[in-house]
C-alpha cells in the first residue's frame, strides 16, 4: 500500500505540471472505486484553475475555487502526468485534462478514491478527526507520551492510529521502532517520555529520508514521474524476518500484529 512518503512523492511529482492550469476536460472510464466517482465531476472541474495542491495524511488535495478534489491511492493506485492523446491502458480509470497534459489515475484493485468536497476540506468526515502530521512541529515526544497514558494497545498499532498521528504506515512504523530500540509488542502506556522523544525523532528521520529518495519501492507503487522509489533497499527491519539483525546479527523475529507483518530484534529492541 502506498504510504505517506509515496503520496508525498506523487504530489511533488505531478503538481508542477498542473499548478495554476485550467481543467479542459474530465474522462471517467470506471467510476466504481472504493466510493463512486462523483458523476458531476466534469461539470465541477471544467473551466476551473487549480489553486493549490497539498497532502493531508495519505490524501492528495487538489483545491479549486469551488471546492477540493480528494484523491486516495488505496492499495495499488498511482497518478501520472501524460500527454493528451496517450492511449489509456487497462485500469486507467480517470483522466483530468490540463491543457496539453493530463493527470491520469491508475488503480488495478480499485481500492482508492476520488471524492469532492465543496466547502472546507478539513471538515470532511475522512479528514476531520485525523491526528497531526508526523513531520509537523505538533508531533512531539511529549504529545505521544500524553496520548499514550493508560493505553494498553501495543506501541506499533498506537503509532499507526491515524487519530494519534496521521500517515505512519506499517513499513515506517517497523523501521522507526527498530531505530528507537523499542519492541513493537510493548504496551503504548509503558513507553517513557525519553523513549517517545527518540521514537518521534526516528519517525521524522525515516519519513523525511524516504521522501527524499522517492518513497518505498512496492510491487504496485509507481511515482508521479513513472519511476519507482528507491528506499526499500535501505530497510533495516521490514521485510527482513529471519535475516540477521544489522546491529547484533541475531535473526529478526517476524510476527503478526493487527493483521500486519511486524519485524523486530529480540535483543536490540526492548
Amino acid at each position: 500500500m502506498p504510504e505517506l512518503p509515496e503520496v508525498e512523492t506523487t504530489l511533488r511529482g505531478v503538481s508542477p505540471h498542473i499548478m495554476g492550469r485550467v481543467v479542459a476536460g474530465v474522462v471517467v472510464r470506471e467510476p466504481r472505486l472504493r466510493w463512486p466517482v462523483p458523476p458531476e465531476l466534469h461539470g465541477l472541474l471544467v473551466g476551473q484553475s487549480l489553486v493549490s495542491a497539498s497532502r493531508r495524511g495519505k490524501y492528495l488535495l487538489l483545491a479549486f475555487a469551488n471546492g477540493t478534489l480528494m484523491i486516495h491511492l488505496g492499495m495499488s493506485g498511482s497518478l501520472r502526468i501524460v500527454p493528451v492523446g496517450t492511449p489509456a491502458a487497462l485500469h486507467d480509470h480517470v483522466d483530468i485534462i490540463f491543457g496539453r497534459n493530463l493527470l491520469r489515475y491508475h488503480d488495478p484493485r480499485r481500492f482508492g478514491s476520488i471524492l469532492w468536497q465543496p466547502g472546507d476540506v478539513t471538515e470532511h468526515a475522512l479528514l476531520a478527526h485525523l491526528g497531526p502530521e508526523p513531520l509537523s512541529d505538533e508531533f512531539t515526544g511529549e504529545y505521544l507520551f500524553q496520548r499514550s497514558r493508560k493505553r494498553t494497545q501495543n506501541i506499533k498499532q498506537f503509532l499507526m492510529d491515524s487519530k494519534v498521528v496521521v500517515g505512519v504506515g506499517n513499513i515506517y512504523a517497523n523501521e522507526a521502532l527498530f531505530m528507537a530500540g523499542i519492541k513493537p509488542i510493548r504496551k503504548a502506556g509503558t513507553i517513557t517520555r525519553r523513549q517517545y522523544q527518540a521514537l518521534v525523532e526516528r519517525v521524522k528521520f525515516v519519513l523525511a529520508r524516504s521522501i527524499e529518495q522517492g518513497g518505498t519501492t512496492l510491487r504496485d507503487f509507481v511515482g508521479g514521474d513513472g519511476k519507482p522509489g528507491y528506499f526499500k533497499q535501505q530497510l533495516l527491519a521490514y521485510g527482513r524476518g529471519g535475516e540477521p539483525c544489522v546491529q547484533c546479527q541475531k535473526p529478526l523475529k517476524e510476527v503478526r500484529l493487527g493483521q500486519r507483518t511486524t519485524v523486530y530484534c529480540t535483543v536490540c529492541q526492548s
